[in-house]
């Protein structure tokens, strides 16, 4: 069974280099351009991981992590956050939010991976 991962992200190059490193491992990619794009898709994306970055327009990571949280569907959905923020205070308030782990961007395709298998058990 093919595994579904949502990345979300503003910049379309971003959204490119995830699309063909996670599709290269063998996963689906749905995208979205933001929180509000995201959860417009969601329920017919149906994800088993999203992957997020914090710094977008209209709705940021934080706070896509907040409602993806309080979805009675998708509560338990793993969140990666990845970014180019690294300070203890973003990754303590992505936790705060729900975010399952962290990725610095740019990201390593081999760590990116590890860390998708990771929450994907």
């Amino acid at each position: 069974m093919t595994r579904t991962i949502m990345t979300v992200d503003d910049s379309p190059s971003m959204r490119a280099l995830l699309r063909h490193a996670l599709a290269g491992e063998g996963y689906q990619v749905e995208t979205a351009e933001d929180g509000v794009d995201a959860l417009e898709r969601i329920d017919d994306a149906e994800p088993d991981l999203v992957i997020t970055d914090i710094n977008m327009p209209r709705m940021d990571g934080f706070e896509l992590i907040e409602a993806v949280r309080g979805h009675h569907r998708w509560g338990n959905l793993p969140i990666l956050v990845l970014s180019t923020e690294f300070s203890d205070e973003k990754k303590q308030r992505a936790r705060s939010a729900g975010a399952t782990g962290w990725i610095v961007k740019p990201f390593d395709p081999v760590k990116l991976s590890a860390a998708v298998r990771r929450v994907l058990v």
